[in-house]
């Protein structure tokens, strides 16, 4: 069922969700892949694209393949399309089939890169050929939203124990008693609470089961964590697109998604209540308090469950892309490092336009140090000031 998406109002947003929209291609709530791909001419010439200026030479045409996590998808499509306008020679496919999938063909070696909104646990690294190897990359991050098609109620407040409950399918009216007593005066209609839940192998999933897990002892010995998971409640849909068209398309409904997919399609996002108690909505900031309690260790890989802080907002995740340390050409090679590097650097500035989270700078600098042992013909550069917006 093809998913449309509605015109966006914020006008900031016009220009890369056009390109988007004429890009993408996206499905819902069946089966077939999500895919965004960006492509060159045939007829692109090769010599003169590596000598004018502000292009590089990789010895010919490149394209590189990659397959993962929707949560990030509408960033990367903006990424490689004008990736491709700076550098013609280069053409980078990336195919939004979720997180579980992603990894599966990344390990298999059908792509170039991966894509996941979980870091690869140590059983899927060994998976990998030794002589390839592995980097968890963090490109961005952002808050995993619970939106809701409530046209009655502009802001909604979810205690933890009620936002669990719901998905635990305990509450089941927008009425209930305890979604009342943390909206005093707001007219909750007398309507079911339809729970929307992702049907696809996803790393969002396993962000959000995880905390869950964390939050509620109930959630975890009944349900647990994981990019595929037994729902007590609701119906599935295909990636962060089809559950958006899901919450879109129904009254009552209520379901998990990136905070992109949410506002670029103005839905209404609920305030949760975080660990200090607060209610808190997603924003840039408040993403940022969150990254910002957390270190990242050597290998790239950590996992935000339950944040630190009065004003971190509770569901918040890098997402990373997964690439070899090493390539048998050298051309895709150079060409994945300059792909790294420009959404370190430019593709850092316009994340926040589409919703996601500019890495810190501490953050730009690890992962441009670790990819740079991709290839020995290029050398990352991100400067001091990539993302002058970031705070650490």
């Amino acid at each position: 069922m093809p998913l449309h998406i509605p015109v966006i109002n914020q006008p900031r947003l016009s220009k890369a969700v056009s390109l988007l929209v004429l890009t993408v291609s996206l499905t819902a709530c069946g089966g077939g892949n999500n895919t965004a791909t960006t492509d060159v001419s045939p007829n692109t010439a090769t010599n003169a694209a590596a000598s004018s200026p502000g292009k590089l030479d990789f010895g010919g045409n490149v394209r590189l393949t990659g397959a993962g996590a929707s949560f990030p998808a509408p960033l990367y499509q903006t990424w490689f399309q004008s990736l491709n306008k700076k550098y013609p020679n280069l053409q980078i496919s990336y195919q939004s089939v979720g997180s579980g999938a992603g990894v599966e063909q990344f390990i298999k070696g059908i792509v170039d890169f991966g894509a996941s909104d979980v870091a690869m646990k140590d059983e899927e690294i060994k998976k990998v050929p030794q002589d390839k190897g592995v980097l968890m990359l963090p490109m961005t991050a952002g808050s995993i939203v619970l939106a809701y098609n409530l046209p009655v109620v502009d802001q909604l407040k979810l205690p933890r124990e009620v936002y669990t409950d719901i998905f635990l399918g305990k509450i089941k009216s927008w009425n209930d008693p305890k979604i009342a007593a943390a909206n005093p005066g707001v007219n909750l209609p007398n309507q079911p609470i339809a729970v929307v839940h992702r049907s696809d192998g996803s790393g969002t999933t396993a962000v959000f089961t995880k905390h869950l897990s964390t939050i509620s002892p109930e959630w975890k010995s009944k349900v647990g964590d994981g990019k595929t998971v037994n729902w007590p409640v609701g119906v599935g849909a295909k990636g962060n697109e089809g559950v958006t068209a899901q919450i879109t398309q129904n009254q009552g409904a209520i379901g998990y998604v990136e905070y992109g997919y949410a506002k670029q399609n103005n839905l209404k996002v609920a305030a949760l209540q975080n660990k200090a108690g607060k209610f808190v909505v997603p924003t840039d900031e408040s993403a940022s308090k969150t990254l910002e309690a957390v270190t990242l260790p050597a290998n790239l890989r950590a996992f935000i469950t339950d944040p630190e802080g009065a004003d971190s907002y509770p569901i918040v995740t890098y997402t990373w892309i997964l690439t070899y340390k090493k390539y048998p050409d050298p051309a895709k090679a150079k060409a994945i490092e300059v792909m790294i590097e420009y959404g370190l650097t430019e593709g850092q500035k316009v994340a926040s336009e589409l919703g996601y989270v500019p890495l810190p700078q501490n953050v730009v600098q690890k992962v441009a140090a670790a990819a740079d042992v991709i290839s020995p013909e290029y050398k990352i550069s991100v400067g001091t000031s990539s993302n002058p917006s970031a705070s650490k």
